[in-house]
């Protein structure tokens, strides 16, 4: 059982190692391709570090580049963040960001397009598509994930509006300095990606789950044992059969869904289970910490 639950760990380091060299490789590619052709400037502390560059060739005479920005921003936020939040997030979270910082240094792509419309679109939908990747190996692009995280995890609350309001100043900055026009571009492309981000990572969504079964007693002990949700019976009978029947309610998050059924399967082949989008909750509610 150890030797087994050594190689999974193994496996999902692997994994998102992966993930993190993926996304570091393909942000660089379209900070390259999409943004800088069009002067796009992209949310949190990568957006910070575009803005840096720009200042500094225009302005000052010399080019403080976007890769060494990420890494001077990034490292000493992470290294005072991991006090409080997941040193394997941490860890590869800045593997993301050495990574995309890399191949800003080694590699040079051209624009794929002229059209201005195009690279906002295909660059916008590109960049929410890097996130989730980094997100589903369990990291991230670093940069403000590392202070919400931390602020979440010490205060007990969530700081997006706080974040969205940075990021709008980040904007405002941009635009009187660089034009409103390419302000007006950024926006629409960060708007882009946050909903892509959205319509592919649902981490923090929930979903309800109702629970028939002819085991009860076995589906309930299976299930609390690796899950720290709530649950609730409600014990009757089958209309068609007449036999003793149990219908079960609980509340998970939605990448949860798939691991509980499985879990439920294996105690109860014939269980049934009809699971929903639930759009308000009220109550506590155990969300598993990003390892």
């Amino acid at each position: 059982m150890l030797k087994q639950l050594r190689s999974n760990k193994k496996a999902r380091a692997l994994y998102t190692l992966v993930c993190v060299v993926l996304a570091g490789f393909f942000q660089a590619a379209i900070i390259q391709v999409f943004m800088k052709p069009m002067n796009l400037l992209s949310s949190g502390f990568t957006g910070v570090a575009i803005l840096i560059e720009n200042i500094t060739s225009t302005f000052f005479g010399f080019s403080f580049s976007t890769s060494l920005g990420m890494l001077a921003l990034n490292i000493p936020v992470a290294l005072f963040c991991s006090k409080t939040i997941s040193k394997r997030f941490t860890i590869f979270s800045l593997i993301q960001v050495f990574c995309a910082s890399f191949f800003l240094r080694v590699l040079k792509f051209g624009p794929l397009f002229d059209d201005p419309l195009l690279n906002i679109i295909f660059g916008g939908f590109s960049y929410g598509l890097m996130t989730v990747l980094a997100l589903k190996g369990n990291a991230s692009t670093g940069g403000t994930d590392f202070v919400a995280l931390y602020i979440s995890n010490k205060k007990g609350k969530s700081i997006w509006g706080q974040v969205f309001i940075f990021n709008a100043c980040l904007i405002i900055i941009f635009g009187a300095m660089f034009g409103w026009e390419y302000a007006g571009y950024s926006i629409l492309f960060q708007f882009i990606s946050t909903k892509t981000i959205d319509s592919f990572y649902h981490r923090y969504e929930r979903m309800t789950l109702q629970i028939t079964t002819s085991k009860p007693d076995e589906v309930i002990a299976a299930y609390i044992k690796h899950y720290r949700h709530g649950l609730s019976r409600l014990d009757g009978h089958g209309g068609y059969s007449k036999a003793p029947m149990s219908i079960l309610h609980t509340v998970v998050s939605s990448y949860e869904v798939s691991e509980v059924v499985e879990l439920l399967r294996e105690v109860d082949p014939h269980v049934i289970v009809n699971a929903f989008k639930t759009e308000n909750f009220f109550g506590h509610f155990y969300l598993k910490p990003i390892e």
